[in-house]
This record gives structure tokens, C-alpha cells and sequence, in this order.
């Protein structure tokens, strides 16, 4: 499951359902130089053999599993303990490699079951996820708690999600024979909780958090087909976000990939951005330009940015411009224009004369006034 998924799940799990989820940390674990040994030791490190329908299982697991399944009316099956010199002996013979559960008793088996999970270095439920799923089984409604453990269940590492899910599928066909064995989901769930769910200190050991732990994990003994299953709503949720967001966004070390939005820019927009000059140029030689393209500015001052030989423009009506009104500008080069271009541009005047200054640069006075004109802009 990618990053982007797992996003997906925890904003639906505290929008829909106000369920709040703590960031899982990628822990890493140690391998071990022996490869048999099963108690004691993490589970990427205990042998694993595949599984149609769950995954990599722990082989211990699938071995006792199966030999309890042929056993399931044992009465008190995992409530009453085991001997334990004969668990010993048991637990010694399985790190060394040997298979002995054939000839063993069901409580031993059983005993054998709860002490793999419960000695593991690590839960089988994060304990990040332990605040989250207690949070979920709160909730006031059935509907919601369901599906909300659903969500927190699709949160669980592989490596743990295909263990648990198979432990639930077979805590499940044990419950089913509670005629015979006396064992319900409830009494199942309630022997379970230390080793799946363990409270962290004394303050979770309260009767009231102590009966959140068990009701979440009746909820998977009597739902084990709804462990680690995306619902529907969600996957679509998650496939739409993947199609515009293709890629992972896994957080690498020293370089971390972000998703972001791609603008579609049509062919005119890509050319007019190939075309632009990272050269700013000046208010006068943007108002050339694009007076020479034919797109005269919005401005109605722009004689003054195109001429500044001109001091003034007068556009009331009853204002006269004379021939005093008139300076001389300090750049030259811009007041050089092709004589034609000025006869265009200034081509609304009534009249103008041309003629020097002292210093030599042109010099445009107007001497009539200038009608009031102006520019429709339509959208």
C-alpha cells in the first residue's frame, strides 16, 4: 500500500468518523544468525510459509493452527492452561527445528499459541494503532465502529495484517463450535487481549479500557473476512487520487516527492512563454512595443511615455496647450523615432510643430487642444 493510500484511509477514518491515527514508524529489525528459533524473536525473523488468502504465516502458526482445527471441541480449548514442563520441552524441541506437535496435548498447543504472541518484540497490532482502535470502538453506532476497525485494519503492516488475519479466521471456526467447547467469541477475545492488544501501563488497565480491548477483538473473531478489506468507497477514492496523482510519494531520505497539480497550457500559451524576453524592460519601451505590434496600451497617458519631448497634454475641453507648456526631455535616445511613426501615432493631433532645442533634441509642441477621447473595452 503506497503512502497516498494510507492518507486516503486516515482522512476518512477522521472525517467520517473523528478516529485520529498516529504516523506508523518503519521499524527496522535485526536478522538473527539462527533462522529456526520462533519464540522470543521478530516475526520477519520466525520461518513463514505462504498461504492462499492471507500471505506469509508464521510456519509454527500455521502448524498449531491446523492441529487445534482438528481438535476444536476440546473443551476449554486455550482457557485452560497446559503443563508447563511439557510446554518447555515443546518450546526447546521447536527452536531447534523439530517438529513435535503431533504428539502433543491441545492445551499445550494452545498454551504454546498465546506465548508466540504474546513474546514477540513488537505487537501484532502496532502500538501506534492502540489509542486508534480503542477510539473506534467508542463510537456510539455499530455501522461505525465496523467499519472504522475495517479502516484501522487496513493500516496494519503486511507482515502483521496476514498473521493476524489468519489467526482471526481460526479463532472464528473455533467460536462456531462454542457448543461443544464453551468457547464464545467474547471468551476468546477477552483470553486474546493481553496477547494482542497489551496496555502499556496501569492506566490502561482500567475495567473500561480493559472491555474496549476485548469488544475490538470480538469484532474481528466474528468478522475475519472484513480484516485488512478496503471498502469499496475508499477504493475508489484511492484510485481516483491515483490517476491524477501517478507516482508514490514515499518520503526518501534526503529527497522527498511531492505530488502536485499539472497545468494543461495550450500551443499559443507555450509560444508566447518561449518568447518572452527575461530582459524587463522600461515603461517607454513597453509602450513602443506594443504600440509597434499593433496593441496599443490602456493608458491615456501614453504619449507621455512614448514622446517625453512633450511636457503636457491638456484633455479638458477648455483647456488651450500652448506653446510655453513645453520642456525638453533628458533622454535622448528615446525621443529619436522614424519620422513617419511620429506622423502615425500623433496623427489625432489637429495640429503640432516640430523643432529643436537649445541642446539640439527634437522638440513636438502642441498648439490646438486635444479632444476627450475614449476607449471601449469589451469582454
Amino acid at each position: 500500500m503506497t503512502v497516498t493510500d494510507k492518507n486516503m484511509i486516515q482522512f476518512h477514518l477522521e472525517v467520517l468518523y473523528g478516529v485520529s491515527v498516529k504516523i506508523l514508524e518503519k521499524k527496522k529489525e535485526r536478522s538473527l544468525m539462527s533462522a529456526t528459533k520462533i519464540f522470543g524473536v521478530p516475526l520477519g525473523n520466525s520461518p513463514r510459509c505462504y498461504v492462499a488468502e492471507f500471505g506469509l504465516v508464521p510456519c509454527f502458526l500455521v502448524d498449531a493452527c491446523s492441529f487445534l482445527l482438528e481438535r476444536a471441541g476440546t473443551v476449554g480449548l486455550f482457557r485452560k492452561p497446559g503443563s508447563l514442563p511439557r510446554i518447555k520441552i515443546l518450546r526447546d524441541k521447536l527452536n531447534g527445528g523439530e517438529g513435535c506437535l503431533s504428539t502433543a496435548l491441545p492445551y499445550d498447543v494452545a498454551t504454546l499459541i498465546k506465548q508466540f504472541c504474546r513474546e514477540l518484540p513488537e505487537p501484532l497490532f502496532p502500538s501506534e494503532l492502540h489509542a486508534s482502535l480503542l477510539e473506534a470502538q467508542g463510537l456510539p453506532r455499530l455501522q461505525d465502529r465496523t467499519e472504522a476497525l475495517q479502516l484501522l485494519s487496513c493500516l496494519v503492516p503486511a507482515r502483521s495484517a496476514s498473521c493476524l488475519h489468519y489467526l482471526f479466521d481460526f479463532l472464528s471456526k473455533v467460536s462456531q463450535r462454542c457448543t461443544e467447547n464453551l468457547m464464545t467469541s467474547s471468551n476468546l477475545a477477552t483470553i486474546f487481549a493481553p496477547c494482542l492488544l497489551p496496555p502499556p501501563n496501569m492506566t490502561e488497565m482500567s475495567e473500561g479500557r480493559l472491555e474496549l480491548r476485548v469488544l475490538v477483538l470480538r469484532t474481528f473473531i466474528e468478522n475475519p473476512h472484513l480484516f485488512g478489506v478496503i471498502p469499496k468507497a475508499v477504493k475508489d477514492c484511492m484510485e481516483y487520487m491515483n490517476f491524477y496523482y501517478p507516482g508514490d510519494a514515499a518520503q526518501t531520505r534526503g529527497n522527498k516527492k511531492r505530488h502536485s497539480f499539472k497545468v494543461t497550457r495550450s500551443a499559443k500559451m507555450v509560444s508566447w512563454m518561449q518568447g518572452r524576453s527575461k530582459v524587463k524592460l522600461s515603461a517607454a519601451d513597453r509602450s513602443q512595443r506594443t504600440m509597434s505590434e499593433g496593441r496599443p496600451t490602456l493608458r491615456r497617458s501614453f504619449g507621455m511615455e512614448t514622446f517625453p519631448s512633450i511636457k503636457l497634454f491638456r484633455t479638458s475641453p477648455d483647456d488651450d496647450l500652448r506653446p510655453s507648456d513645453v520642456s525638453t526631455s533628458a533622454d535622448k535616445e528615446s525621443c529619436i523615432t522614424p519620422k513617419n511613426r511620429i506622423k502615425r501615432d500623433l496623427g489625432h493631433f489637429r495640429r503640432f510643430s516640430k523643432g529643436q532645442t537649445a541642446d539640439g533634441s527634437p522638440l513636438l509642441t502642441a498648439v490646438e487642444k486635444l479632444p476627450l477621447w475614449r476607449r471601449r473595452i469589451s469582454i
